[in-house]
């Protein structure tokens, strides 16, 4: 089965900082993975679960910056609380403009840090959620043909069966028959389920 329980992964080249921010989060029963550089990070098997990254800002090699802007490109998503000793507006108007969802000065409070830290699995178990449905989605709406596609960007958008058979050069019922087969292999149960789904597929998934 994979794996569901959250982790926490804190990078910070100052190992009594990692202890301090360990033991924190092991005592409200968050399971933490250390590493003391951007590096060490990136080589490191990552579970696949709800996760949230505490980040110092200086580190020895990359700095925390940087490794945010790696992740970014490589288009790993993964919530992001920064942590620095050093901290001044433009950097930390850098960071929260590259999604960061905190920036905390050290030495901050250890409430700080864990809302910081609870808000960020939240988002990522939410994010991870909607792209599991949109892959669903996705593999549902590639069942269908490209007539099945034609009639259903039309029916999500409000047009009744005799105006899209007339779009289309269909006869009314050849277009019933189309929608009835594309309701049934995207499993919506109404019009106003199909219009979720499509808003949530991407305009190529769509066709």
């Amino acid at each position: 089965m994979p794996e569901t329980r959250p982790t926490v992964f804190v990078v910070d080249d100052d190992a009594s900082v990692r202890d301090a921010i360990g033991n924190l989060l092991e005592s409200v029963g968050l399971r933490t993975k250390m590493f003391a550089s951007a590096e060490e990070f990136w080589k490191a098997s990552r579970p696949d679960a709800p996760s949230c990254l505490i980040l110092d800002v200086r580190l020895t090699g990359a700095s925390g910056l940087e490794l945010q802007e790696q992740l970014r490109k490589v288009n790993m998503s993964i919530p992001i609380v920064f942590i620095t000793a050093h901290g001044d507006v433009p950097m930390t108007s850098r960071a929260m403009k590259a999604g960061a969802i905190e920036f905390l000065m050290k030495p901050f409070q250890k409430e700080e840090l864990l809302t910081a830290v609870r808000h960020g699995l939240e988002q990522d178990r939410v994010q991870r959620n909607e792209r599991a449905e949109i892959a669903v989605l996705e593999s549902r709406a590639a069942q269908l043909t490209q007539r099945e596609r034609e009639v259903m960007d039309l029916v999500v958008t409000g047009v009744i069966n005799k105006e899209i058979g007339s779009r289309l050069g269909l006869s009314e019922v050849t277009v019933k028959i189309h929608r009835s087969r594309l309701m049934q292999k995207m499993e919506a149960s109404s019009l106003a389920e199909l219009v979720r789904m499509y808003d949530k597929l991407t305009p190529r998934a769509r066709g």
